[in-house]
C-alpha cells in the first residue's frame, strides 16, 4: 500500500489581506498493484482432501498462529471454506 502526502495549498487570509502557508496534509492512499492480496494469495493454494464428512479447521498447526477452531461439514459437492483463514476442504471419496 503506497501513501502518498498531498499538502493543502495557500490559503488566503482575508484580514490582512495575505497568505498563509497550511501545514496540514491530506493523506492519500494509493493501492499497490505489485503484490496479490490476501484472497489472491489463498485461492492459489488447492483445496485440501479429506476422508471424513466432517473437517475441524485449526488455521495452522500452531495453536499460537492458528484461529478458534471450526468444525465444517463437506455434505456438499463444493469446497467448503474457513470463515477464519479461507481454505478450502473437499470430501475425498475413494469408490
Amino acid at each position: 500500500m503506497l501513501m502518498a502526502l498531498w499538502p493543502l495549498i495557500a490559503t488566503p487570509v482575508t484580514l490582512c489581506g495575505s497568505y498563509r502557508i497550511c501545514c496540514c496534509y491530506t493523506i492519500v492512499i494509493l493501492p499497490d498493484t505489485t503484490k496479490k492480496s490476501p484472497m489472491e494469495l489463498i485461492n492459489e493454494i488447492p483445496p485440501i482432501k479429506v476422508e471424513g464428512r466432517i473437517v475441524a479447521c485449526e488455521g495452522d498447526t500452531n495453536p499460537a498462529l492458528g484461529h478458534p477452531i471450526e468444525f465444517i461439514c463437506l455434505d456438499l459437492k463444493e469446497p467448503a471454506v474457513c470463515k477464519y483463514c479461507g481454505l478450502r476442504y473437499v470430501q475425498d471419496h475413494h469408490h
